[in-house]
């Protein structure tokens, strides 16, 4: 027996809104427990950043007043005494590679038969290497230019110029020529290269 009246009353579907009221709330938990632990995650985070960025601090502080205490304890003028020695030593070391003997058998290799070597001055430039002055005598500016290109195509020799001709008391050319030095961008000597005439 129906105890009411079905057409008068409203049909109520309480079980599936139940069920999307429950999953809707599911949901709203679900990112509510995921924004905490994100929120959780990023203030931990945050705070050993925080720590970390204070040690730095700390660090690069303690590291300007050491500089700052380096800087105080250093002495200018023993920075320029210690410099001095550093250029004198390389200067010895420049002059002990130096070889004398290299250096006099390609002038001898060179020489003409007309032009004799009076004076030989070698000066070592951080620029331009050992530059030498030789101050030669010979009969004619012929046979100065003819030592000087000898020397030229050696290869060990650039830049070779004559600075200074003039004639002595005995008649003969006295020049001073300058030229740089370069062993090491000498040609290797063929057996008839440099031989006297």
């Amino acid at each position: 027996m129906i105890r009411s009246n079905l057409s008068t009353r409203p049909f109520y579907n309480d079980r599936a809104v139940r069920l999307w009221l429950f999953l809707m709330a599911l949901v709203v938990l679900g990112a509510t427990l995921f924004n905490i632990s994100r929120v959780l995650r990023y203030s931990r985070s945050d705070t050993e950043l925080a720590v970390q960025a204070s040690r730095d601090e700390s660090r690069a502080a303690d590291l300007r007043q050491q500089a700052s205490r380096l800087r105080d304890s250093v002495d200018p003028k023993q920075i320029e005494f210690s410099s001095t020695e550093a250029r004198q030593a390389n200067d010895l070391i420049d002059r002990r590679t130096f070889s004398w003997t290299d250096l006099l058998n390609r002038l001898e290799t060179t020489l003409p038969e007309e032009v004799h070597i009076v004076e030989l001055r070698p000066k070592v430039d951080r620029k331009n290497g050992t530059v030498l002055t030789v101050i030669v005598l010979a009969r004619t500016v012929d046979d100065v230019y003819a030592f000087m290109e000898r020397l030229e195509a050696t290869g060990a020799f650039r830049k070779t110029q004559s600075r200074e001709e003039r004639f002595n008391d005995q008649g003969l050319l006295e020049a001073m020529v300058e030229t740089t030095y370069v062993p090491g961008a000498a040609k290797d000597p063929s057996p008839d290269a440099g031989a006297r005439p």
